[in-house]
């Protein structure tokens, strides 16, 4: 059996009659969760994310429920797909919800593997907030992957709930004025049984937290920071760069939270200036953002977190 195929009635030639469409449909898995020939930009964020759930998930099946996104336009047109595993597109609202009946499903079925949500900062952080809440505070057993691009990238480029303050965005042409929302610290309080922040800049730290999440049932939420070259106005060659000086800066700190009280902290800011940062971005333009600002934010968010570990440190692998 192919590796992440497990829906042999999908498999094949014959099709699946179920639905109606017959021979006309036939739905193809690889060894891959991201075939090569695929559409996305160069240096996006979110193919670097899905190389690594590639290696992370190794042979263990995956679903995929995928909202209004550029993850979904990733697919490509039907009847093909850039994905090697079975995708459900879902409305913008409604991929967690889909997800929750997808994976209550599988389990009445005993059907093994995996089903998650992998979605962008606006399913996540604005318009799919509501059935994210939902799913997470029934402790549906769901992984569910937040692309953070910080932009509307597959609609124009429109601000998003998880802009960074000071960016242009085609929304924000003077640069946003409120800061970016704490969608971590949000799932935290749900008290979900896991929530990590990711940079495909750690990978080993990447491949570790999935690994872990993998080994946990009930509702997971991973947040992975995604350069778009597009949105960002960056080199698409400066992307890793750039995931790596967000981490170092204590823009994008890496941390983990069990239970929604125990913390680990992974890396933060090590005295790397963030000014480098928004230098390779034109979406951070001169006068538009306040450097003595962010840093003043960085520092109270990191002792904030270093406090919550001091606190209530997660001593769980």
């Amino acid at each position: 059996m192919p590796r992440h195929a497990h829906r042999p009635d999908l498999e094949g030639g014959g099709g699946v009659s179920a639905s109606g469409l017959g021979d006309h449909l036939h739905v193809d898995t690889c060894e891959f969760i991201l075939r090569s020939g695929n559409t996305n930009c160069a240096g996006c964020g979110m193919s670097l994310a899905l190389q690594l759930l590639q290696r992370g998930m190794g042979d263990e099946p995956l679903t995929l429920c995928i909202p209004a996104c550029c993850g979904i336009v990733t697919a490509g047109a039907f009847p093909t797909s850039a994905y090697g595993v079975p995708v459900i597109a879902t409305t913008f609202a409604s991929a967690a919800a889909v997800a929750s009946g997808v994976s209550t499903v599988a389990q009445l079925n005993g059907d093994p593997g995996h089903t998650a949500v992998w979605a962008g900062d606006g399913g996540t952080y604005d318009i799919g907030m509501a059935t994210l809440s939902a799913a997470a505070e029934r402790n549906e057993d769901v992984l569910y992957f937040c692309y953070d691009n910080e932009v509307y990238g597959n609609t124009g480029g429109q601000r998003s709930g998880a802009t960074p303050e000071g960016a242009v965005t085609s929304t924000t042409p003077g640069g946003k004025l409120r800061p970016k929302k704490d969608v971590a610290a949000i799932l935290a309080a749900h008290k979900v049984p896991y929530v990590a922040t990711l940079s495909a800049a750690h990978q080993e730290d990447f491949l570790r937290k999935l690994e872990t999440a993998k080994g946990i049932r009930g509702f997971r939420f991973l947040l992975i920071h995604s350069p778009c070259p597009v949105g960002w106005k960056s080199d698409p060659a400066d992307s890793v760069e750039l995931l790596r000086l967000a981490v170092s800066s204590g823009l994008f700190p890496l941390y983990e939270v069990f239970d929604g009280e125990r913390y680990r902290l992974n890396a933060g800011p090590d005295g790397t200036s963030v000014e480098e940062y928004f230098k390779r971005q034109g979406r951070f333009r001169k006068g538009t953002v306040d450097v003595a600002h962010v840093e003043r934010a960085i520092a109270d968010r990191w002792a904030r977190l270093e406090l919550l570990e001091a606190m209530c440190p997660a001593d769980v692998e």
